[in-house]
Order: structure tokens, then C-alpha cells, then sequence
């Protein structure tokens, strides 16, 4: 999972920019933090430098990696699409925990991200460096057989109610070696038995946090399912323009992602601190920008005329 590719001074500037505006924001942090990491499709329609087909979107795109921490991106780094949703996250998010540990060194942090982000180097070098984290496993017969008694209870209640049903149960597991390699130790698994709709519907959650802290339920249902405001997040980028990418190469296309991240850095602080309050106080990044900024600029055109 190494970097997509070497960046330049002022591309590292700007990648400690913004995590230094999450910094700036707060007061120092004890407590803890959760960083969300996800990537989207961004299609291209010419023939942009590290144009790549995926089957996933069914389309030529650039797949991205964001870095959220609340309504804080943190990272927003343009990549190929003929990797992985990993490729080029240890890298970011060493760089980016380094940077929050150097500001506050007491701070919790959970990382967090779906099945596309369970690899053991990420894990491995979370276990090694105080950060904890919770990720998506995507399902195989090995898991399922694992929760075959409460996959049977999750089905008996849904044949009696005819409602959708949860059994969770947690299990220490590891991976089986493959030539692409495996976990390098147990790890600690939550899951989700769901007989949903007339089917089965497991679930699975790997963390290194303990069950006295988290227990599996709350877990999944509470911390887990939580990361899915960063969807709403990384929705507001493109209501700024993100997928602008129709520059020819890819340093120009990454330029042009910074651009709106900060747009959104600066949106989204007008909404945390100016609008605190008014009815435009949890409103989408679009619907600041059509409601107020852009009913702003045409009334100041009038009055000008």
C-alpha cells in the first residue's frame, strides 16, 4: 500500500493544510477522534493521463481517497483506478496521525472505513502505533459457517414474526494464508446474523477495540454504521466541483481536487461558525451555496446596476 505517487513541496502544504484547519479548530483534543476514509468514482469522459476502466462503476474514472474527521477533510489525494481502495492509505494515514499526535498527543483515534480497507499491513501498523479501528469484512463461507447457530435463531425469528431480525456474536479469527498473504495474528470480529426480506443478510466488523468497550451490537449498529455521514461528506465535494477532473494530466486534475476541498473548508467553516444557529445551521454544503452565496452575488448585482 504505498503512496500513489511522490508529491511535491507545495502538494505536502497543502495535504498539512488540511489537517492543520482541523487543528486550528478545536481546542486541544483528550478525548477521541474518528477518522472515516472512503473512496468514490470520478468519471472521465477524454483521455486524462492514468485513464483506467473499473468494473465496479463501469466506467473510466480516477478513484480518489478521501479522509474525513467529522465535516473536516482531511485528505483528498487523486488516484488511478487500477488499485485498490487501500492503495496509498497507510501512507496517508501515518502522515495524517502524525501530524494530529504531534498537536495532541493524548487523543484517542479510531480508524474507520469498510470492507475495501481490511488489510493486515494497515492493521498491523494501527496495533503498533496506538491507533484502534474498525473495519468492514467482506462475507465468505468460512465466516458464515462461523455464525451458522445465530444466522438459525436470526431465521426462526423472522419465520415467526415475519419481521427483520439481528443476532450478534462476536469471534477471534485469522485470515488462512493465500499468495497474496494473510493476517498475521487473531483479531477480534463482530457480527451481524440479519435475516432481512425473506434472506440472509451476515454481516462482519474486525476491531481492535475490546468487548468491554465496545460490545458487538453496539459496535456495529452504533459506531460502525456511523461512518455512513462521510458518504454525505464526500457528496459535498461534488456539489464544489470535484469531478472536474477534464485536465489533461493528473498533477493538474489533483490541483483541481485541492481547490475544492478547500471551496468546501470554507463552506463548511461558515456553516460550523456562521451559521451556528440559524436555519442554515445543518444544511448541505449545495444548499448554502445556492441559498445564501449565490442569492448574495445576485443581489449584489442588482444594487450595483
Amino acid at each position: 500500500m504505498s503512496r500513489p505517487r511522490a508529491s511535491s513541496p507545495r502538494a505536502r502544504a497543502l495535504d498539512e493544510l488540511l489537517v492543520t484547519v482541523l487543528l486550528e479548530s478545536h481546542e486541544p483534543a483528550s478525548g477521541q477522534i474518528v477518522l472515516d476514509m472512503d473512496t468514490t468514482d470520478l468519471p472521465l469522459h477524454g483521455k486524462q493521463e492514468g485513464r483506467f476502466f473499473h468494473d465496479y462503476y463501469d466506467n473510466y474514472c480516477y478513484l480518489p481517497l478521501y479522509v474525513f474527521c467529522g465535516e473536516h477533510v482531511l485528505c483528498a489525494r487523486l488516484r488511478e483506478a487500477n488499485h485498490d481502495a487501500a492503495f496509498g492509505s497507510l501512507a496517508e494515514i501515518e502522515r495524517i496521525v502524525g501530524q494530529i499526535r504531534s498537536a495532541w498527543p493524548d487523543v484517542k483515534i479510531i480508524l474507520r472505513g469498510d470492507s475495501g480497507f481490511c488489510r493486515n499491513e494497515l492493521m498491523s501498523w494501527c496495533e503498533s502505533h496506538r491507533v484502534d479501528f474498525v473495519f468492514g469484512m467482506a462475507r465468505n463461507q468460512r465466516l458464515r459457517k462461523i455464525i451458522g447457530a445465530e444466522m438459525h435463531a436470526a431465521t426462526q425469528q423472522w419465520n415467526q414474526t415475519g419481521k427483520p431480525a439481528r443476532v450478534f456474536s462476536e469471534f477471534h479469527y485469522r485470515t488462512k494464508k493465500t499468495k497474496k498473504g494473510g493476517w498475521d495474528r487473531e483479531r477480534r470480529v463482530a457480527a451481524k446474523a440479519e435475516h432481512i426480506d425473506g434472506k440472509e443478510n451476515p454481516r462482519f466488523v474486525v476491531t481492535s477495540l475490546a468487548s468491554e468497550e465496545w460490545a458487538a451490537q453496539a459496535l456495529y449498529e452504533e459506531l460502525y454504521c456511523a461512518r455512513g455521514d462521510m458518504e454525505n461528506r464526500i457528496k459535498e465535494q461534488f456539489s464544489l466541483f470535484a469531478d472536474r477532473v477534464s485536465a489533461a494530466t493528473m498533477r493538474a486534475n489533483q490541483m483541481r481536487l485541492y481547490l475544492s476541498a478547500m471551496a468546501y473548508i470554507l463552506v463548511s467553516g461558515l456553516r460550523r461558525l456562521g451559521l451556528s444557529g440559524t436555519e442554515l445551521a445543518q444544511a448541505q454544503v449545495s444548499t448554502i451555496r445556492t441559498k445564501l452565496l449565490m442569492n448574495s452575488h445576485r443581489s449584489a448585482g442588482l444594487s450595483r446596476s
